[in-house]
């Protein structure tokens, strides 16, 4: 090779393909993160439901409907059975509670699209974190304000090691709070 062409390949070409893959990669990065952090998904339910209705206007305790919470290492998700104990004499004319109501009459369960997800391969345990008084809002933001809800809060390892290792911190209402672990199996089971 001929030391003109070695000189413009090194210094032309090489700088600019070099620009071009960081770019590239900088600009996938950063436009793809609230895709892999999971942050703003809110997708189409089978019906509209508000939160900002049921807890925030009529302040219903998110436990009401997410009965497990306290005891299990998930939420769960209502049965239609839940929503039929008021709807059945509330707002019965309601296109939405009359889809609900056939689901009921049906017996089938509502498939709700999963907003908020933790991966296969993490644990994470509800009931530890409302019996230490954590409340909702810190993961899943203000629900009482969403008409839809939708990922308020990135659910990756970074987030929750942030929060554990900076408890008091971020949850400066819970005077006793302690880290929570921080090694890779409390998680990773």
């Amino acid at each position: 090779m001929n030391k003109s062409l070695l000189d413009h390949i090194l210094r032309i070409r090489l700088p600019i393909t070099l620009f071009i893959v960081i770019a590239s990669f900088s600009v996938t990065y950063f436009v793809s993160r609230a895709e892999r952090d999971g942050i703003g998904y809110t997708p189409q339910q089978p019906i509209n439901f508000s939160h900002k209705l049921h807890a925030g206007d009529m302040n219903i305790d998110c436990q009401y409907c997410h009965i497990t919470v306290e005891k299990s290492r998930y939420a769960t998700i209502p049965a239609v059975a839940s929503c039929m104990n008021c709807h059945t004499v509330a707002r019965k004319d309601r296109p939405d509670i009359i889809k609900l109501t056939q689901y009921y009459n049906q017996g089938k369960a509502l498939e709700w699209s999963r907003i908020h997800k933790i991966p296969d391969f993490a644990y994470f345990n509800h009931s530890i974190h409302v019996n230490r008084g954590i409340d909702c809002t810190h993961c899943h933001g203000d629900v009482k304000k969403m008409e839809v809800v939708g990922q308020m809060n990135s659910f990756t390892m970074a987030a929750c090691l942030d929060c554990h290792k900076n408890a008091q911190e971020r949850l400066p209402e819970l005077k006793e709070i302690n880290r929570g672990p921080d090694n890779c199996f409390a998680c990773h089971r």
